[in-house]
């Protein structure tokens, strides 16, 4: 493989993710404008109305930490299924681009599930996805890596 079609595959790969935290943060921030209307606030423990949640098989949440983190570091990914069954899977970066190794599911438990993993190393400086799947309902937040010697 070229160099170009080296740069430009990872380009498209960057492109698709740009696109993607876009919509999702576009989604978030539309929720957050309607809310913003002429309505009266609602009581502070009152839950949000259906149609500004999250769409149903969209509801899991998903952190990270340390987020940034350094390539070759421990993180821990916790959460919460949103009404799934429980964690069954987490992935990290794309096909082919994995992120994450040494995974461990610690805690499945849908209320707050809790795993481990480690980073590679062959990753550079970026943004990437870690998604989960909780039978029923998926998450995705984004990680964000760079080296030792950037962050001091």
């Amino acid at each position: 493989m070229s160099v170009k079609s080296s740069i430009l595959r990872h380009g498209r790969l960057v492109a698709g993710t740009a696109v993607a935290a876009a919509v999702i943060a576009g989604g978030t921030i539309g929720v957050a404008a309607a809310s913003t209307g002429d309505r009266p606030a609602a009581p502070a423990a009152a839950q949000p109305p259906a149609a500004e949640q999250p769409p149903q098989g969209a509801r899991a949440t998903v952190k990270v930490d340390p987020n940034p983190a350094v390539p070759g570091g421990d993180v821990t990914i916790t959460g919460n299924c949103g009404g799934g069954k429980g964690l069954k899977k987490v992935i990290g970066g794309y096909p082919g681009h994995q992120i994450l190794k040494d995974l461990k599911i610690v805690d499945a438990n849908p209320e707050a599930f809790k795993a481990t993993a480690k980073l590679t190393t062959k990753i550079g400086n970026g943004v990437g996805p870690v998604l989960v799947d909780c039978d029923g309902e998926a998450g995705v937040t984004l990680l964000v890596t760079h080296s030792q010697e950037e962050g001091k």
